[in-house]
Order: structure tokens, then C-alpha cells, then sequence
């Protein structure tokens, strides 16, 4: 229970309860698990709750508590508490929680490297999926349909258009695209199933970046649906700074994605579960929810 207690220590002095609660949602496979916490309670009480029950479930909850120890051993910027007051000393504690764990932690490091494995093979499954003759041409259609839109003026017909080619490259990926897709406007909204957490799905194409109050909508449909219900933002002309930052922090809802992302994937240059996973792990490591295509090809 070493372990353990030493990860409550961690995520208990990182975060305070909108911040903490987001984490969880972005980290946690399994985030029906936010919804038998109480949420009133004490944040102390919270960690101690959660990481009680997954240790006396280790038998169904190993992988869960493992990679939550994961993840809060490689949270690195402490910057959200040295803005606060007596903020150097709280960021100091937090770091040396951090560190504790990740010392405790050290000799699971064939674990994680049994999780690179996995990643790896995941990725030779994509290349795999992508020398199918079916799937390539799809990529290609799909792709060239896209390119067509950069010089198209009509907003409602692109907008149609794109809701097809987004609809169709889900299904390519087995993200399950619900029915409910639809246009208004310029505004494409959807839904789709990834990692067992239910996406609700916004895309916009307008000329300029989408800001904070186009966000806070999508932000408040989320905040009516269950806990384990995230957002996909795609704005084809990427986000305002102000409402990155917005929604950057406390609860984290949502992940953002842009043009270049999209193209990214058309052009097989990451496919879109990677880039989905590699956004979804950066908003909970770091708070950024807009993690650009070039910072994860590089």
C-alpha cells in the first residue's frame, strides 16, 4: 500500500477539485469510476476514496491504478500553484510528492515499457490498416474531397461536405459515428464512441479562429451530460489564445483540433486514434488541450 499512499500524496497536492476532477476524466480508461466519488466531499477524502477502491479492485482495477501512478509521475509543470499564494512552497511539495512516487513507482518501469509495446504494436496495426487496398483508397477519396473545400466559398455546401468526409473517416477508424450528425450553419455536431467515453463532437469552419464563447457552448453542453462524456472541438482555422486558455484550466472538458490535424490524418501521416489518444494524455498531464499536430510528429 506503499505505492499507494504515496499516489494519493501526489494527486492530492497537484490539483485543486475542478483541476483534479479533470485529470481523472482525461486519465482514467474506465471514467465511470468520477462518478462514484463524492464530489462534495474534501479533496483529501476524494483521492483516498478513489485510490482505495481501485487498490482493494486491483484484480479488475490494476491497469487503472497502475496508469494513474503513471501519469501523475510524469506531471512535470507545477506552474497552476506558483501563481497562488505561498505558491513556491506548495509547488514545492507538490514536486517533492511527484518525485516520492516516481521513486516508488521505479520498479514498474517494465510495465509502462510492456504499455510502449503496446503502443508500438498499435502502430504497426495502423500501418498494417493502411496497406489495405479498400482503406487506402478510402484515404485517398476522402483526401482529395477535402482539398476540393479549401476553395470553396459556400459556407452551408462545405459544411455539408465536411460533415460526410468526417463521418466517413470515423467509420475508417471504428469510432462508431452516431447518427445524430448534423449541420447548422457552418457548425457540424455530432457524437462518437472512443476508449469506452462518449465524445460529443463540434466542428466549425469559419474564417477566423474560434474563441472562448464558441468553447464555453460546447462546454455547457457537456457540463449537462454524465461525467464520463468529453468534447471534440474541430475548428479548421484552429482557436483564439484567449480561448485556449480559457478552458485550459479548471475542469478540462474537452481537446481541440484543427485543419492541420485533420490533414495529418488524411494524408497518413498519424492515424486518428494516435492523435486523439496523444491530445486526450496531454490535457491531462499538462492542462493543454490544444496540443498542435508538428509538437507530436516531432
Amino acid at each position: 500500500m506503499g505505492q499507494e499512499r504515496a499516489e494519493g500524496s501526489a494527486v492530492e497536492s497537484l490539483w485543486y477539485k475542478s483541476d483534479l476532477r479533470s485529470f481523472l476524466t482525461h486519465c482514467l480508461n474506465d471514467t465511470s469510476l468520477i462518478g462514484r466519488l463524492d464530489w462534495q466531499e474534501y479533496k483529501r477524502n476524494i483521492v483516498a476514496a478513489l485510490v482505495d477502491f481501485l487498490a482493494k479492485n486491483e484484480d479488475v482495477y490494476q491497469r487503472e491504478l497502475l496508469g494513474l501512478m503513471h501519469e501523475v509521475s510524469n506531471v512535470e509543470d507545477f506552474s497552476h500553484l506558483e501563481r497562488l499564494d505561498d505558491g513556491d512552497k506548495k509547488a514545492k511539495d507538490a514536486r517533492a510528492a511527484v518525485l516520492a512516487l516516481r521513486k516508488q513507482i521505479a520498479g514498474l518501469k517494465s510495465m509502462f515499457d510492456d504499455e510502449g509495446a503496446i503502443e508500438k504494436r498499435r502502430k504497426e496495426a495502423h500501418d498494417k490498416l493502411l496497406q489495405v487496398t479498400a482503406v487506402q483508397e478510402k484515404l485517398q477519396e476522402l483526401t482529395k474531397d477535402y482539398l476540393t473545400l479549401l476553395t470553396n466559398e459556400d459556407a452551408q455546401g462545405r459544411g455539408f461536405k465536411l460533415e460526410k468526409i468526417l463521418r466517413e473517416l470515423f467509420e475508417v477508424f471504428d469510432l462508431d459515428p452516431k447518427a445524430s450528425f448534423r449541420i447548422v450553419g457552418e457548425q457540424i455536431d455530432g457524437a462518437f464512441t472512443f476508449d469506452k467515453t462518449d465524445y460529443l463532437l463540434e466542428a466549425k469552419w469559419q474564417k477566423v479562429p474560434v474563441c472562448a464563447s464558441d468553447l464555453d457552448v460546447l462546454a455547457g453542453r457537456l457540463s449537462r451530460k454524465l461525467d464520463n462524456t468529453l468534447g471534440l472541438f474541430l475548428s479548421i482555422n484552429g482557436f483564439s489564445p484567449e480561448g485556449v486558455q480559457t478552458h485550459s484550466s479548471g475542469r478540462r472538458l474537452m481537446i481541440l483540433m484543427d485543419g492541420s490535424d485533420l490533414m495529418a490524418v488524411l494524408e497518413w501521416r498519424i492515424d486518428l486514434i494516435g492523435l486523439l489518444l496523444r491530445k486526450r494524455r496531454e490535457a491531462a498531464q499538462t492542462g493543454n488541450i490544444y496540443l498542435k499536430i508538428h509538437e507530436i510528429l516531432t
